[in-house]
């Protein structure tokens, strides 16, 4: 039914008298892949050839099939119903399954939860058949094969979709368990013909004429084994929705109601003792058009105002304008990540202690200009100098290396500009693997009043890289205009090289 509802949206609403069938060429002929609901009702269904078709309905109505149009059809229902839980799967060519756990009391219960299912998907437009099960196979061929449509214009009853939690449908036909042709043949010319019929068989006789394939189909269509969906989405740890009975389209109307949800995400954090680096807001359109705004934080945090203050950042960042439409109707607020965050103690000025004025404001440059673009500096798992530090992005979670520092009053242990590559100088030494006394670099010669040293580096000798297979001996020195430079020696004199060469790696200030 997808493709005539889709076809029938496109034609603005457009149902002519005859039926319709939406064909394309398959095994160098024409069939039909899709039907309507009247030319199901007179016998027809996909895979039939067309001329078999035109034979017996000559007044049939063809249309070439858009298998891609179907596809973005069902994308964006299957967004649409993101409002009522994050655990949404598309069922190709024209299908959804949706994973209720955890969110029908939202909805007072589950049947309420399913007959706003299906008043929303016949407000768009479409012909459904709904199935509630235990397990997502059982439902989903309840819907398929023993549903009831629920079409437009129509009033949904209570008994609007299949509830079948005793075991399984008797009614159900073999073709419910998807098998191939030649399996369903030969089921059915064995006199198996429905789920009943399998069910009262023994299994091993049924595994060795059609293999274990068939039968673990059937035990789940029969509710005995449950394979869970595989979501669009990663779902989100916590979830919180708001509701409107009527569309809302003031944007600030909608940022409170955002700060709302914010401040609920904020006390089961703080019940959990986590906090949160990622959010999403998606806001449901009434049309149908869904909008996700995603934010993402240098720290874990559970600060209601922070993330106000980031969402509407968020939003003035947006290239284009945020168009509520005829306004929207649900809002959903994801806590997508989360961290352990115990409590914080507040500084004399009431304000958070440590960096907060820091992390506020790289969490607002990265919301604006991107965090690929707003980057700090990270220890590296390496005792090389040039491996030792690099840059992430400020969103990224921090790493449980630690910094070399000096003891207190001492000078810096490493310079804060690193050449890359360090720079080749000429040096004097009083003795070949003594201390550096003169050196000449960018031609200019620096006198060597003061030095420390050396501090002794080998290579890294499970990785082969250039510069990396001598040791080298590093010293901090001191010229006579009070400029302080890194240099070292590359390999040691007579063991490892001859001649050493020597560098400069860095400055101090």
């Amino acid at each position: 039914m997808l493709s005539a509802d889709r076809w029938r949206r496109d034609d603005q609403g457009r149902s002519p008298d005859q039926p319709i069938a939406f064909i394309e060429k398959q095994r160098g002929a024409m069939r039909i892949v899709a039907v309507d609901e009247t030319a199901l009702t007179l016998g027809l269904a996909p895979g039939m050839m067309l001329a078999d078709a035109r034979a017996r309905v000559p007044d049939l109505l063809t249309i070439a099939h858009d298998a891609a149009a179907d596809a973005a059809l069902l994308d964006w229902l299957a967004e649409d119903c993101d409002r009522f839980t994050p655990m949404v799967a598309t069922d190709v060519p024209d299908g959804l399954l949706l994973d209720i756990t955890g969110c029908a009391h939202l909805w007072g219960d589950e049947q309420n939860l399913v007959s706003a299912v299906a008043a929303r998907l016949v407000h768009l437009g479409l012909t459904i058949r709904l199935a509630l099960a235990e397990t997502p196979d059982k439902a989903r061929a309840l819907a398929r094969h023993g549903g009831e449509l629920i079409r437009v214009g129509r009033k949904l009853p209570p008994e609007a979709f299949n509830e079948d939690r005793s075991g399984y449908s008797p009614a159900l036909p073999v073709a419910a368990l998807d098998l191939p042709e030649e399996q369903a043949t030969a089921l059915r010319r064995a006199g198996l013909y429905s789920i009943d019929d399998l069910a009262r068989r023994p299994r091993r006789p049924l595994a060795a004429r059609f293999g274990m394939a068939m039968i673990a189909k059937l035990a789940r269509v029969l509710g005995e084994e449950d394979v869970r969906i595989v979501p669009r989405r990663l779902p989100p740890h916590l979830f919180f929705v708001r509701r409107f009975a009527e569309p809302v389209a003031h944007t600030e109307m909608v940022l409170g109601s955002i700060r709302d949800l914010a401040s609920e995400a904020a006390i089961a954090l703080g019940e959990r003792g986590q906090g949160g680096r990622g959010f999403t807001v998606s806001l449901f359109r009434s049309d149908g058009d869904t909008r996700r705004l995603t934010i993402e934080t240098g720290r874990p945090t559970r600060d209601p105002a922070l993330l106000d203050r980031l969402f509407r950042e968020r939003i003035d960042s947006l290239s284009d304008e945020l168009d509520p439409g005829f306004g929207y109707d649900a809002i959903r607020f994801d806590v997508a990540f989360v961290e352990e965050l115990g409590s914080s103690q507040p500084g004399l000025d009431g304000g958070e202690r440590g960096n907060g004025d820091v992390d506020a404001l790289t969490d607002r440059l990265g919301v604006r200009l991107g965090h690929a673009r707003v980057r700090r500096f990270a220890s590296g798992n390496s005792h090389v100098p040039e491996c030792a530090s690099f840059t992430v992005p400020t969103n990224t979670p921090a790493l449980p290396m630690p910094w070399p520092s000096p003891e207190p009053g001492e000078p810096p242990l490493r310079p804060i500009r690193l050449f890359d590559p360090p720079q080749r100088v000429e040096v004097i030494a009083e003795v070949p693997d003594g201390p550096p006394r003169r050196f000449r670099w960018r031609r200019q010669m620096h006198d060597v009043i003061a030095h420390e040293g050396p501090e002794r580096i080998a290579s890294e000798w499970w990785k082969r890289r250039d510069m990396t297979g001598l040791t080298r001996d590093y010293y901090r020195v001191e010229d006579a205009r009070g400029r302080r430079f890194w240099l070292f020696r590359h390999g040691l004199y007579g063991g490892e090289k001859p001649n050493p060469d020597w560098y400069v790696h860095g400055t101090f200030g």
